[in-house]
Formats: C-alpha cells, structure tokens, sequence
C-alpha cells in the first residue's frame, strides 16, 4: 500500500476510512483508560460519540476532560499499518446546544448508524452527545517509508484541517 505524498492528506483519509476510534482518559490514579467508539467528525476539528454518562470513560472525562484519540485500521496487512493521533479536549454537549451538535454530528447516518435527535441524548434517556476538540494532531510514519530517514517507526505532527 502506498502513502499519500502529503502527510495532511493521510490524516484525512485515515480519519474519513474508519468508524471507531480508541478514546483514551486518565482515572483517578492517572492509570489511562482505553474505550473504542464509534465517532463521527465535524472538519477534523471535532470528533463527537455517544456514551452512558456512567460509563467510566464519561465519569474522567467530566474530571479530567484532557484526552488522546487513535484512529486506525485493525484489518491491514502487517507492515501497512496506518494511524492518526489526536490530543483533545473532551465534554459532554450541553443540552441547550443539542440541536446545533446533533445537525453537525449526524447529517447523515450510514447504514446501522443512528441519527441522534436532542430529545434521545437529554432529559431521562440514558445516553449523552459527547465531543473532543483536537489541540494536535499526529500520523503513524512506518521505518519503510522513504520520508523517514530514522528507518523506524514514528510520528509526524500534521495538520489535517483544511484551511478556508
């Protein structure tokens, strides 16, 4: 498999390639927390999912809301490995901005997805809208790769956001 020449535009197509991500978070005793997710994206800013606000992944984020997100296929060929690395900033969406996430996190759901409406993520139902806004973001450069003059495997800092 090969690369895009531009590190930027593996970000994206890795991000836009896959559905779950692993949400890291930090527990009270700053052992992390690994969850998968199913996500969806908003301009590679915003990554949004839905969870129990009594999951433990939710409780520590509601304590310590600094998160790292990975985003990579489990599927590929060893040696064709491909993942971005995302520092972020996560929170529950507050139920007031509901109808504005919820447009923005679903604008089209695929096929077993759900299209979320705000009255199934406030009030007495048992799941919340949460959102992660990335601070930084990074890509899985393989020891093969001939930009990688290391020959080992390693991470560049990328900018996937489009600028408009």
């Amino acid at each position: 498999m090969s690369l895009p020449e531009d590190l930027d535009e593996l970000a994206r197509a890795v991000i836009d390639e896959n559905r779950y991500m692993t949400l890291g978070t930090s527990e009270a005793d700053h052992r992390p927390r690994l969850s998968p997710v199913y996500f969806t994206h908003a301009g590679y800013r915003t990554f949004y999912w839905v969870s129990s606000p009594d999951a433990r992944h939710s409780g520590n984020i509601a304590a310590r809301p600094e998160v790292a997100l990975v985003i990579f296929d489990s599927n590929v060929e060893i040696g064709q490995g491909r993942a971005v690395y995302v520092d972020a900033v996560a929170s529950v969406v507050p139920d007031d901005d509901l109808p504005r996430r919820c447009a923005e996190a679903f604008p089209d759901a695929g096929p077993g997805a759900v299209a979320f409406q705000p009255d199934e993520l406030s009030g007495d139902a048992p799941l919340r809208l949460y959102h992660a806004d990335a601070t930084g973001y990074e890509v899985h450069l393989p020891g093969r790769d001939p930009r990688n003059a290391a020959g080992i495997d390693t991470r560049r800092r990328v900018h996937p956001v489009k600028q408009t």
